[in-house]
């Protein structure tokens, strides 16, 4: 079959002609009707955030259609329509059964550390499969596997609660789901902080407040928004020093601040000020759990989550056009989300 796979770090992805994997007891395979491009796989192709062996298939936002199911599958038969949980887990250690299985030791993430959705077909642990339910577009589904399941992950890790305000730093794929769950979680105002006019505009679409970055200070802008008060959440979901410092900055009393935007490099923080005297806090999010997808896949289909307008085109599964979305995400250009389809 083909697949579209990392060869070498720091340079193109390429077209490869791999076998069609094999299906073991509790296993599906799964043939890919739509795999999302995200941002996080741009830092997989430069290395920033290296995968585990080469070559390595990309893709850890999938949907698609059952093909084969192990002999040991009781909940899932061929012709299911599915989406992926990307991490597949042990399931028995400490992490696994205390629901934080993203920390599994033997955890492997799909299109990182084992063969991920950008190929005709994928193989996985039932466990980690989900039926789609029909009203819901396999790319819808595929993109709600990371961008929409991370920001609901990063909402509920910062304890967000009805009634309180939020600031989302970055607008993006993740962003925008950002924005619409926490308003189905209960937020009063929102704030969507981004340099990119039409995605600004979006987000407004969606009942967000927006804040032009380029304009002035973005946790500047907040504050004067809040009567000085700042957020009682603020979401960062970009990766860079400065919108980290100002997601910290823009914090109301007893505000959290949760990081999702993957970045090595380090960012100021004036503890007294910022942090002790507002009794503020710095969350750490990572991944996200999949007793949470029920609730997301629950949320898309009472209309709480409109992705149809966030999924900027679709791709075939070719290389190039691949190599081309990254190169744009790489560079914080235009539009939201790239779907790759790699049966049509």
């Amino acid at each position: 079959m083909k697949a579209v796979q990392l060869v070498q770090t720091g340079h193109p992805l390429q077209l490869c002609d791999v076998p069609l994997p094999a299906i073991g007891a509790h296993d599906v395979r799964v043939r890919v009707m739509a795999a999302g491009i995200c941002h996080s796989d741009v830092h997989y192709r430069a290395g920033t955030s290296p995968v585990q062996t080469l070559p390595m298939t990309f893709g850890h936002e999938v949907a698609g259609v059952i093909e084969a199911a192990g002999d040991a599958v009781v909940h899932l038969k061929p012709g299911d329509r599915v989406c992926l949980h990307y991490m597949v887990t042990c399931g028995h250690c400490v992490y696994c059964n205390a629901g934080q299985e993203q920390f599994c030791a033997s955890g492997a993430m799909i299109g990182k550390h084992r063969p991920g959705g950008y190929a005709e077909a994928i193989v996985l642990p039932a466990r980690s499969v989900f039926v789609l339910p029909a009203d819901i577009p396999f790319e819808a589904g595929a993109i709600m596997m990371c961008s929409s399941s991370t920001a609901l992950h990063a909402l509920r890790k910062a304890r967000l609660q009805p009634g309180e305000s939020v600031a989302v730093f970055g607008v993006g794929g993740l962003g925008m789901s950002a924005v619409q769950l926490a308003f189905a979680l209960g937020a009063l105002t929102v704030y969507a902080v981004d340099i990119n006019p039409a995605r600004l505009a979006l987000a407004q679409r969606f009942g967000a407040q927006p804040i032009d970055a380029t304009v002035e200070d973005a946790a500047a802008q907040i504050r004067r928004r809040t009567s000085g008060r700042g957020v009682d959440v603020a979401v960062e979901l970009i990766g860079l020093p400065v919108t980290m410092r100002q997601s910290v900055q823009s914090l109301a009393v007893q505000g959290r601040a949760a990081l999702a935007g993957i970045t090595q490099k380090s960012f100021d923080v004036t503890p007294y000020h910022e942090l002790i005297n507002r009794e503020a806090e710095i969350i750490g999010v990572s991944d996200h759990l999949a007793s949470e997808i029920p609730l997301l896949l629950n949320l898309a289909s009472m209309g709480k989550i409109d992705l149809s307008q966030v999924i900027t085109r679709s791709i075939p599964l070719d290389a190039d056009q691949i190599n081309a979305a990254l190169d744009n995400l790489d560079g914080f250009g235009e539009g939201v989300r790239v779907v790759i389809k790699p049966n049509g």
